[in-house]
């Protein structure tokens, strides 16, 4: 393959003018044996120019993406797919990691992708050379070869991080070489600052890291390994950064390698105690490390990370992810006497002079809120923004302190009390005060020695602050009573005063922050106070109006969340807006659509999602005022098409809820927008059909029940139905969506009984048992399969028998009927849930007394009654258990007065709770073995089998209050046998046993009882 042709098309990738005929260079030339071995040549070699290197890169790591796996032709097509040849793979993977050590950085990060690529399918069967060729380059005594060759043992490590223990074997294998080596560098380099050996310790950090993040493979790290790695650690958190980084600029600091290789120190430290190092709240198998942890390393690593957060208190620089990383591992830490015992001393220094500062207003939030409020409203709502995070374990960090610790919530209080107290206090020490008592509040509120004080302190510290004029202070005050919503408040003027504050807040206020504060108190306020319900009632529609201009606006999602609570507290006030409302909502959200940054933005995605499911909500409310639906209905239609519309990659993220609009609008009646909707629909469907079936299904399952007549007038809806479902069925879809897929068939079979759909029952039961024929994983799939060949049993039983005589399957010569019965009489336990088991019993009665009985049914009439009052045993523990699990709505009542307290003492540790239950479970369990052999029949009744099934949601007529009633249906067949047919009623109960004739005799009696109770409602 000529080097210079290829050089020359990827330069022609780069100029406009040229790219079009430089792509289609390449597109004729990547199949070309040794083309990617030459795109290798070129990336590595300094005499071509840098872009060209570049663009190489790129177009190689395109190439082991799509092309490096062996792939098999699809379903149908005999030519297989291009795949790189495997000599050209071989030249690859003998040069690639000397790329990756050659090479500059930006090229460099495009081959290591294309590495952990091929280390994914080719290590370790094909490629175990890798670990040799790193290993060679690690021991080396050229240092120039150390930085690359271990970014190359980072993407072998990476491709195991997240696997299970024992898939981890090739790997581990691989660091018993690895890991003494990597330990021996980093300990030889820890006292050299320079750059390129701090980027040298920090790469080694990130494959520790990566190594023990998911699993500790305490056979490779024995407690001597782990602590020379730990001293490692402490040495790297205990060193000072070089003073020349303060002249770097703040902002970029926190990129500095020194910061940086403290992160990943951090990262390794703080998961090591909270995953392996925590007695009380590990697996079992990390009980003894957990143990060794606390006691040997815990101290001494704390130790120092007081250290940072100390410097940080001195005013000396500390980026915010390493103090953040360092308040996370003590909050860890306060769960142990042992580290307890060492925060304890220094706590109210902790808390008076790091945690608060970190919870005050500050310059950076003045700057943003001024320059940029609706950046300042992202920043404080996103808690993994990089600004937000020390203030975020901050918060956490003292909430846990407060919570287990005694001595901690007085000091906090008091210390809040005195500022807040002050009259002369700087606004921005109030502003933090309040932030500790906020979000304090849930813990303050199960104190009653606070709780009953918390009243007085809104009146005279926050709704003062609501008229401030410091915007920042006002967004406070409203956080503040939103966090205090729940109090049970004894002054009703009071609360009427907190509410007409934030409401004016709202709709007055110039300053957006604080209009965002202010709606979510005034939710939360409605929400939990009556009284406030009852006093915002009149303002709806002007609060209403504002919540929509601060979400257009914002693009806050916290907000959408509010509007939809609020539509759902004022349904009937609503009415009356609920058309501008959703007008509103749906050019909000076409504003969201069409940005410009909308590809790149996942909170835009967040934002548009939230206005759909608020439009929903909205529907949702509405549904019983037919005139407003109808009036939604086409500004619902407006916001589908847009979606529809747009490219599929791109609407695809909002399928569930456009999916979810179109059945609310179909839950009363179909309009003909609607019914041409399914035509639509179908032809998405033939794009993604199966990811997005299971969220059709609602819609779909409303076209065949809402509007029945409509549905069978145009033959062209029920095959597009039809045609949907044989598709999911025949495809590789899944099992879920496959289950979905037969329910509909049986849904339509039993909605359509007695309307002529005569000629689809051959093709629905053909679709289902031909599914059959092929492997089915679970039971659910099974059953019904076999439920929409019963459906049309009771449909028409003489069609049925005609259609499974007249089927044949390859392979199977012989009619198909044996093999259902045969299949269904092995699986009638498997029909679970209230429908299935009615629907099983039904088709059995219809088998039972068929005038003209198929062969195969005199073998198996033995097993036909037995079945049926099994399942009779199943729908009798679920009409009960149905009885037994009504909802107590007094159980809660009188929470409020009770004091709940989660401290610990100092010399305690804390166990988590979920832990101690198994613990005790166990040991419960452990005694129980001896009374639990003769319960076999309990086990039948496990909570599945008392449960509806997932489908069951999708209703028949057989589900009505007026469907067909199993009882009777089944008795009535069995004396209709019995009475002209006796040899056969004595072949079906001849083989019950004293007690199944008890259980039908009690079927008998209950059937009786049904059609008595049936007649007096009539009456």
């Amino acid at each position: 393959m000529d080097p210079n042709r290829i050089i020359q098309a990827l330069k022609g990738t780069i100029d406009p003018n040229l790219r079009i005929a430089a792509e289609n260079e390449l597109n004729q030339s990547y199949k070309i044996i040794n083309f990617a071995p030459t795109l290798l040549q070129i990336i590595i070699s300094e005499q071509v120019e840098f872009p060209v290197r570049q663009a190489a890169a790129i177009y190689l790591k395109n190439m082991v993406s799509q092309y490096w796996q062996d792939r098999e032709p699809s379903l149908g097509e005999v030519v297989f797919p291009f795949n790189i040849h495997e000599n050209d793979r071989q030249q690859i993977r003998d040069h690639i990691v000397e790329g990756i050590i050659q090479c500059p950085e930006s090229v460099r990060a495009q081959l290591t992708v294309c590495l952990r690529g091929i280390i994914k399918h080719d290590f370790p069967g094909r490629w175990t050379a890798i670990v040799d060729k790193i290993g060679m380059y690690l021991q080396s005594q050229n240092s120039g070869s150390w930085y690359g060759s271990l970014l190359s043992l980072y993407q072998l490590v990476k491709t195991y991080e997240y696997k299970k223990a024992d898939e981890r074997e090739p790997l581990l294998a691989a660091m018993q070489i690895f890991l003494p080596r990597i330990q021996q560098l980093i300990t030889q380099l820890l006292a050299d600052a320079t750059i390129f050996s701090v980027l040298i310790q920090k790469q080694i950090l990130k494959i520790f890291h990566a190594l023990v993040q998911y699993s500790l493979p305490l056979q490779l790290i024995n407690n001597t390994v782990m602590t020379q790695w730990m001293e490692i650690l402490r040495a790297v958190m205990d060193r000072d950064v070089p003073p020349e980084t303060l002249e770097v600029d703040e902002d970029d600091r926190p990129e500095l390698v020194w910061w940086k290789c403290k992160k990943w120190a951090l990262h390794i430290i703080c998961r090591l105690f909270e995953r392996y190092g925590s007695p009380g709240n590990v697996t079992k198998e990390y009980i003894e490390f957990a143990d060794f942890f606390l006691k040997t390393y815990a101290v001494g690593i704390q130790q120092v990370l007081l250290k940072v957060v100390d410097q940080y208190r001195q005013k000396q620089y500390v980026t915010p992810h390493v103090l953040q990383q360092s308040l996370n591992y003590l909050n860890q830490g306060i769960s142990h006497s042992l580290t307890w015992k060492q925060i304890k001393p220094h706590m109210p220094t902790l808390s008076q002079e790091v945690i608060f500062p970190l919870m005050c207003y500050k310059d950076e939030d003045e700057k943003l809120w001024q320059e940029d409020p609706y950046e300042y409203i992202r920043m404080k709502f996103n808690l993994y923004d990089d600004h937000a995070l020390p203030a975020t374990a901050a918060q956490s960090l003292l909430c846990k302190a407060a919570r287990k610790r005694k001595e901690v919530l007085p000091q906090m209080m008091e210390f809040c009390h005195q500022i807040l107290m002050e009259p002369t206090a700087d606004p921005r020490r109030k502003d933090g005060a309040l932030h500790v008592v906020g979000s304090l509040a849930e813990l303050l509120l199960k104190k009653r020695v606070y709780r009953d004080q918390m009243e007085l302190m809104l009146q005279n510290f926050v709704f003062p602050l609501l008229n401030s004029p410091l915007g920042y202070l006002r967004a406070r005050s409203c956080w503040v009573l939103h966090s205090f919503s729940p109090l049970r408040f004894h002054d009703e003027l009071m609360l009427r005063n907190a509410v007409e504050l934030v409401k004016q807040d709202l709709i007055a206020d110039k300053e957006m922050p604080v209009k965002v504060e202010a709606a979510i108190a005034l939710q939360t306020l409605v929400s939990n106070q009556e009284q406030a319900k009852v006093y915002i009632r009149p303002y709806i529609r002007p609060v209403m109006q504002e919540l929509l201009h601060v979400v257009k606006e914002t693009e806050n999602d916290d907000l959408t969340n509010v509007i939809q609570k609020m539509i759902c507290e004022y349904n009937q006030e609503v009415a009356a807006i609920a058309v501008d409302m959703t007008q509103n909502l749906a050019e909000i959200f076409t504003k969201v659509l069409q940005s410009e940054e909308y590809e790149e933005s996942e909170d835009k995605t967040v934002m548009a999602l939230g206005i759909l499911s608020t439009i929903d909500t909205i529907l949702t409310v509405m549904e019983d005022h037919k005139e407003i639906t109808q009036q939604l209905e086409g500004i619902c239609l407006q916001v589908i098409g847009l979606v529809l519309q747009k490219p599929v990659i791109g609407m695809a993220e909002f399928y569930e809820e456009i999916l979810s609009l179109a059945f609310g609008l179909t839950c009363q009646t179909i309009s003909p927008q609607m019914w041409q909707l399914l035509g639509v629909l179908y032809e998405v469907f033939q794009h993604d059909c199966f990811d997005y079936f299971t969220d059709m299904m609602p819609l779909l399952h409303n076209y065949v029940t809402v509007d029945t007549d409509m549905l069978l007038s145009n033959p062209k809806h029920l095959e597009v139905i039809y045609t949907m479902c044989k598709k999911v069925l025949t495809s590789d879809a899944g099992e879920d969506a496959e289950c979905h897929a037969a329910k509909l068939l049986e849904v339509i079979i039993l909605q359509c009984r007695g309307r002529g759909i005569d000629q689809c029952i051959p093709l629905f039961v053909e679709a289902v048992l031909e599914r059959l024929t092929r492997g089915v994983k679970s039971s659910e799939l099974r059953t019904m399969c076999l439920q929409v060949a019963i459906a049309a049993l009771y449909y028409n039983p003489a069609l049925l028998l005609h259609t499974l005589e007249h089927m044949r399957f390859p392979l199977s010569p012989q009619p198909i009927t044996a093999h259902f019965i045969n299949q269904w009489m092995n699986d009638t336990e498997f029909f679970l849930g209230l429908h299935d088991r009615k629907m099983c019993i039904i088709g059995l009665s219809v088998l039972m007394e068929l005038p003209r009985r198929p062969a195969v049914l005199e073998g198996a009439a033995a097993q036909i009654v037995p079945s049926v009052l099994l399942l009779f045993l199943g729908l009798k523990h679920l009409y009960a258990s149905r009885l037994l699990n009504k909802p107590d709505l007094h159980a809660r009542a009188g929470a409020q007065d009770e004091d709940q307290n989660e401290e610990i003492p100092s010399d305690e540790d804390e166990v988590s709770e979920s832990r101690h239950g198994m613990q005790q479970q166990c040991g419960t369990l452990a005694g129980q073995d001896d009374e639990e052999d003769d319960e076999d029949e309990d086990d039948y009744w496990d909570e599945e089998g008392l449960e509806g099934t997932p489908l069951e949601e999708y209703s028949t007529p057989l589900d009505y209050d007026n469907g067909e009633d199993e009882y009777q249906f089944f008795t009535a067949a069995l004396l209709r046998v019995q009475n002209t047919d006796q040899s056969w009623y004595q072949t079906l109960t001849a083989p019950l046993s004293d007690d199944q004739k008890k259980q039908l005799q009690e079927i008998y009696s209950l059937s009786q009882q049904r059609k008595s109770t049936a007649a007096k409602g009539q009456w």
